[in-house]
């Protein structure tokens, strides 16, 4: 894509609200407020991975903004509604309208492929907290990040524990054929058969409503598990029904884009009974006990009037990357980038420090399982057990 857009003039991107005192490097007076954009499906059919990130996200800046810092911090919001096009457009108008010098998202793989590249043209530095497609870190970027593993990690992971703690022998592997779905499903493929699992492929399309195609393969096959890669708004009814078609035994298991509720809704409660979520995500469930995550459910909850769900802590680390560089004076946006290498400071979901091209060091998979109707944690993929 020709990205013939005159961005290098905005790669400075920030408020034009003018400091006192103190400059920039380029010896302009250092803004009193600036401009972090968030971008990602915040209205569409899978925004409930969405809104958590970026309550996170506003979460931080709104505690950061509260202390009365010599430099503030403006949350700017885009939705895209996951429609990669729309967000192509909206990091244009971000950077050369609103001059934003930092991005949180954007939230899903495949926006994040397009819209990556208009940033690094402008030299704008983005944090994702849910972007988790692995070539997303082998374009040589450097503006881009993300403060979470990747499907690489992601799909051995879920795999190990199938396997594993599961004792799964035949495995049917679903995928939806999105740029998020079917990497993270060729990963768990790939990696069960490195266990001596049997795997039976198959794909399906989201944007229908009938899987009866898929799901008459999966009762005919008997399998002792299923792994889909997509999103809820599918998982749900897909899972619906195989439970209708009578594949009761096999285990259910997804990846991060089903972490959610709206999985449940999908389902309904009793076929999403035990169904198991791998994620590379610490969501604050009401049974942690690290003091920092409860401090930062209670927070949350006082602020959103809800419980934190997938991405939460995600998206105030990421957000907190931005504000730790900000507190060290860093305004423009290349000054931000180059803080980033340096960061590293212990966030609600890990530790935060990132490698040479982008992807956060610490590499932990969670298991979570839908019993009576609400998401719980098992545990890290390598030590859970099922109950």
């Amino acid at each position: 894509m020709a990205l013939t857009l005159g961005l290098a003039a905005c790669s400075g991107g920030g408020s034009e609200t003018p400091g006192g005192g103190a400059t920039t490097g380029g010896g302009e007076a250092a803004p009193t407020t600036v401009k972090i954009g968030f971008m990602g499906d915040l209205t569409g059919s899978n925004a409930g991975i969405v809104i958590p990130p970026r309550n996170g996200a506003k979460l931080a800046i709104d505690q950061y903004n509260a202390t009365n810092p010599k430099v503030k911090i403006e949350m700017v919001e885009y939705d895209s509604q996951a429609d990669a096009t729309k967000a192509v457009g909206l990091a244009q108008q971000a950077i050369k309208t609103d001059k934003i010098v930092a991005l949180i998202g954007p939230a899903f793989s495949g926006e994040s492929a397009q819209v990556a590249p208009v940033l690094e043209e402008a030299k704008i530095p983005s944090v994702s907290a849910s972007a988790t497609n692995a070539a997303l870190a082998q374009n040589g970027w450097k503006f881009w990040h993300r403060v979470l593993p990747n499907d690489a990690v992601q799909g051995p992971g879920i795999a190990d524990f199938i396997a594993g703690a599961a004792a799964a022998k035949n495995v049917f592997v679903i995928d939806d054929k999105s740029e998020y779905g079917k990497p993270l499903a060729d990963a768990v493929r790939a990696q069960l058969k490195a266990k001596g699992v049997t795997v039976t492929d198959d794909s399906l399309d989201p944007a229908e409503s009938d899987f009866s195609s898929v799901v008459n393969k999966v009762a005919a096959g008997k399998p002792d598990a299923i792994f889909f890669g997509g999103y809820y708004a599918a998982a749900g009814p897909l899972l619906k029904q195989l439970r209708d078609k009578g594949v009761k035994d096999a285990k259910f298991f997804s990846g991060d884009g089903s972490l959610d509720k709206g999985l449940v809704e999908g389902a309904g409660a009793a076929n999403a009974e035990g169904a198991l979520v791998g994620c590379p995500c610490y969501v604050a469930t009401p049974d942690v006990t690290d003091e920092k995550v409860k401090k930062f459910a209670t927070d949350y909850k006082a602020a959103y009037s809800a419980d934190p769900a997938i991405y939460a802590t995600e998206g105030f680390d990421a957000a907190t990357v931005f504000i730790e560089a900000i507190k060290a004076g860093k305004v423009t946006a290349e000054d931000i980038n180059t803080f980033i290498s340096t960061v590293d400071f212990a966030g609600v979901s890990k530790q935060v420090k990132f490698e040479a091209n982008g992807e956060v060091v610490a590499k932990d998979i969670y298991m979570y399982q839908i019993k009576g109707g609400n998401i719980t944690l098992l545990g890290k993929a390598s030590e859970a057990k099922l109950g």
